[in-house]
């Protein structure tokens, strides 16, 4: 990150502090007042927040919720510098490269703007710029956050178990990305390969020759918005197919792909020509084929009410903040598998289901990789978009459905019967040694050589109380030693040694400290609370 100004820090901070105050954060911040002052510290605020938006593992659901709201639009750059823009980039004069370029931007984000032109082939094209410094703008911005991280602790229920710096790299991540035209570019392409053979998919051309790091061109859509209803219906379209061809393309991109649109609102999504047309690749999410294969096995568990299995990958998926408790672990999954173990599939409510398996992470000091936090918003907002225009289709059944058939296309039936075969073979091998074996570990207890590995894996709670029980039983050990010693030393004949009234001082002294002992395990036993 390039060193930073100290006047413009200055400046720029008290900028943020002026917001703060107007806002009054001194007595809380609510998820509104939260979204309104992002709004208010511009570009980089609006992508820290965006990012935020899609932690629900980090923060409450009512403060994601309301930053997802955030506005992507922000004041356009002035047309001419638009224009020097992409002549500096280009290196020639823009009417040499484009037969028309729109002076009114189609949109303008937080890093950049897009306008309307045209090849000089005659093909309408969208061109996306870079806003210029922009790099530099929210490098200084990330810079202040980390520093100021600790004023968003006042946030209600966050708590301080937040690493707001965690996020703020993150962000600063992704927005680096987003900034690099050219990696746009290359997920776009690796979309449109991905569902090349997917008769109702689509995205836009990219035009790799006219595109670099700063300026993104790619082909004209002109199709109606997905959730523009009325005009869909108008052209003779079936609601209902869109919605379910939507919700089965997504479930092939997390599913199969590994590589979906992380951002999937309906200003992101066309219908043209009979197919869905999915834009603006910048934020995609990505899952690694272990990854995929955890997440397709916990929809078959909770298909078949496996609990354990479903706690064992939940802990695959997560990373660990410190000592697991495996019990109240699997109480915790039980009790949401128990919530909705009664439903029909098409009834649940995915953003519920999300809502409670974060709960369940975070009671648990688990924490969600960041694919899978891209994914839950996506879902999320997906779920909207497909409720909005086909309200019958469920999300959660769609990805039941399609991980169901997924895994039936994928069963070697000769391959498993196989497999099951040698399995009996090889335990009808072991039968005819086991009455010998069995013999050999009796004569081994009988002897006392039998010896056992076992491993405890449960309650840290019940293992520090057996430890407790242990140091007592130890204790009472001694004790009985001691008094029994001490008794035998009182009652021998011929009263050798020191003596006091007439008896023994050895087996006075161990009869006091037994007494002593006792009474300190009187109190462990009815007074300790350990």
């Amino acid at each position: 990150m390039p060193e930073n100004n100290s006047a413009g820090n200055k400046k720029r901070f008290n900028e943020i502090l002026g917001v703060l105050r107007a806002h009054n954060v001194a007595k809380g911040l609510t998820p509104q007042k939260l979204r309104m002052i992002f709004e208010d510290l511009g570009p980089t605020f609006i992508k820290f927040g965006q990012i935020m938006s899609m932690r629900p593992d980090i923060l409450p659901a009512e403060y994601c919720e309301e930053l997802s709201r955030l506005r992507a639009d922000v004041q356009p750059l002035p047309f001419q510098t638009v224009k020097s823009e992409i002549e500096k980039m280009y290196g020639k004069p823009i009417g040499n490269v484009f037969a028309r370029f729109d002076s009114e931007p189609l949109g303008s984000a937080s890093i950049a703007q897009v306008h309307g032109a045209e090849l000089k082939n005659g093909e309408k094209v969208v061109v996306k710029i870079k806003r210029p410094g922009i790099y530099g703008v929210m490098s200084r911005d990330v810079s202040l956050l980390r520093k100021a991280s600790g004023l968003f602790k006042v946030i209600e229920k966050t708590g301080n178990a937040i690493d707001f710096g965690l996020v703020t790299d993150e962000m600063w991540e992704a927005a680096r990305q987003e900034m690099d035209f050219l990696n746009e570019a290359g997920q776009a392409e690796k979309f449109r390969q991905l569902n090349a053979d997917v008769a109702y998919v689509t995205s836009p051309r990219v035009y790799g020759e006219y595109s670099t790091s700063s300026v993104f061109v790619m082909e004209y859509i002109d199709g109606i918005q997905i959730d523009d209803t009325e005009s869909l219906k108008e052209a003779g379209y079936d609601c209902n197919e869109i919605g379910l061809k939507l919700a089965e393309n997504y479930a092939k991109q997390v599913i199969e792909d590994g590589f979906f649109h992380a951002d999937p609102h309906p200003g992101n999504l066309r219908v043209r020509g009979g197919k869905i047309v999915w834009l603006d690749m910048g934020m995609m999410g990505r899952l690694s084929p272990r990854d995929r294969n955890l997440l397709k096995n916990a929809i078959y568990a909770a298909i078949y009410k496996d609990i354990s299995e479903l706690e064992e990958l939940l802990l695959a998926f997560c990373d660990r903040s410190g000592p697991v408790d495996h019990s109240q672990l699997y109480t915790d999954i039980g009790d949401v598998f128990d919530k909705y173990s009664n439903l029909e599939v098409g009834s649940i409510n995915i953003i519920k289901v999300r809502d409670d398996i974060m709960a369940v992470a975070n009671r648990n000091g688990l924490s969600m990789p960041r694919g899978v936090s891209m994914l839950g918003r996506g879902l999320v907002t997906l779920e909207g978009v497909v409720g909005k225009i086909s309200p019958e289709i469920n999300i959660m059944q769609i990805l039941v459905n399609y991980v169901s058939g997924k895994m039936i296309k994928e069963l070697d039936l000769s391959a498993e019967l196989k497999n099951a075969c040698v399995s009996v073979l090889r335990s009808g091998r072991r039968v005819p040694d086991m009455p010998s074996q069995m013999s050999e570990i009796l004569k081994m207890a009988i002897k006392g050589q039998l010896k056992t590995n076992a491993e405890l894996s449960g309650s840290k709670k019940f293992l520090d109380r057996l430890d407790n029980m242990a140091d007592k039983v130890s204790l009472a050990i001694v004790e009985a030693a001691l008094l029994a010693g001490s008794a035998m030393l009182c009652s021998s004949a011929g009263g050798r040694g020191k003596s006091f009234l007439g008896v023994p001082v050895l087996g006075a002294a161990g009869l006091a400290l037994s007494a002593i002992l006792g009474v300190y395990m009187v109190w462990l036993i009815f007074f300790s609370k350990k």
